[in-house]
């Protein structure tokens, strides 16, 4: 397809070259998540019984911790998780960095940290003044000028909406790099004394996860490391349904962030995302036809069947969403890059389109148009 068609002239666009995630080394099953939420909370608590089928219907076999099962029954001051969240927010950062700049499956040679340009650091998860990307850029040898550019409180729309900020960077300097890195530590704001059934569907969903994302303006020499055909990003477009604050995010108390999540999500896919959605497909002037994939987020799996609901399009082009939250759960910010990861992996043919998309606080929408170009 005639890439022409979604660009205007002389407009430039961002390469997607490498993706790199850093897996933590704990893995629990979810079977193993329902045994623990019984023995924290009571397995004779009605509330508890009342909610304990919404592990199976979550449809999830692991997830991955960067603390073990233990830590979970224990409690926790906000001063402990947090130095537990900045401490293994750099150690994974670091390793999803490191898989993303010398990854030989996306790149012919190692990209070199002096080549990265700007730094986009992704969390919603802990805190850290100064921001974590300082830590990342003492703990490799990136160059004194590069650009940092924090993000926080974007939750689950963070990948996706730090995915769009380098374009817009990039397009500004096609000769330049950058990396968004999203870190979420999920696990570690779990609230034991929090019987909410929010607590409770959070429990059942969310897991850790680290990932990293090469975006290369279309006038840098790096770009000829990149091995295959690759997306590269076209257009985005962001969305905010005014006053929904209170559908996702968290209440910060002094034990910690407690997550809220209300059960209306599944309802505004089907009615503030579908619209822009189809918006920004009218406004790209593509057809449904011409998708190759949908990179969507996989918020769970309520979320995941009212977007293939509203796509009224083959589940096949979903199918990286559907596994990516078997395998991880909800990672928030990061999970749509794992979900890029697997779309990159198993390749696709030039002039392949794709969507990119995530939902999160606000409530937000973050759409992205991919075009896969050699």
């Amino acid at each position: 397809m005639n890439h022409e068609v979604h660009r205007k002239k002389g407009e430039y666009m961002g390469f997607v070259c490498s993706v790199g995630t850093s897996i933590p080394q704990y893995n629990i099953s979810q079977e193993e998540v329902k045994e623990l939420v019984q023995e924290v909370f009571g397995s004779n608590n009605d509330e508890v019984k009342r909610l304990l089928p919404v592990f199976e219907h979550a449809q999830i076999d692991n997830r991955q911790f960067v603390v073990d099962k233990t830590w979970f029954i224990k409690d926790h001051t906000f001063e402990e998780k947090n130095n537990t969240y900045q401490k293994n927010a750099i150690d994974h950062s670091l390793q999803a960095i490191d898989d993303c700049l010398q990854n030989a499956q996306f790149l012919s040679d190692p990209i070199p940290y002096e080549a990265i340009d700007l730094i986009i650091y992704v969390s919603s998860s802990g805190i850290s003044t100064p921001s974590i990307d300082a830590f990342l850029i003492n703990g490799r040898p990136f160059r004194q000028d590069v650009i940092r550019m924090p993000l926080w409180g974007l939750g689950c729309a963070g990948g996706a909406i730090g995915l769009s900020r380098a374009f817009d960077w990039i397009k500004a300097h096609p000769e330049k790099t950058a990396l968004v890195v999203c870190c979420e530590l999920c696990g570690i704001t779990f609230q034991k004394g929090d019987l909410r059934t929010s607590n409770i569907v959070g429990t059942a969903l969310f897991g850790d996860g680290i990932s990293a994302a090469l975006v290369i303006g279309e006038d840098s020499p790096y770009l000829n490391y990149k091995k295959n055909t690759v997306p590269k990003i076209v257009n985005s477009s962001s969305r905010i349904k005014k006053d929904s604050t209170s559908v996702m995010g968290w209440n910060v108390t002094n034990n910690g962030l407690e997550v809220i999540f209300d059960k209306s999500i599944p309802s505004l896919v089907e009615t503030f995302w579908k619209e822009h959605m189809e918006l920004f497909v009218q406004e790209m002037n593509i057809l449904k036809e011409n998708i190759h994939a949908y990179i969507a987020h996989p918020g769970g799996m309520k979320v995941l069947a009212a977007m293939e609901d509203v796509l009224q399009d083959k589940k096949e082009k979903l199918k990286h969403s559907y596994e990516v939250l078997r395998n991880h759960g909800n990672m928030s910010s990061a999970t749509v890059l794992y979900v890029l990861r697997e779309w990159m992996q198993a390749g696709a043919e030039q002039g392949n389109l794709g969507i990119l998309a995530a939902l999160g606080p606000g409530f937000c929408s973050e759409l992205l148009l991919l075009e896969w170009s050699n």
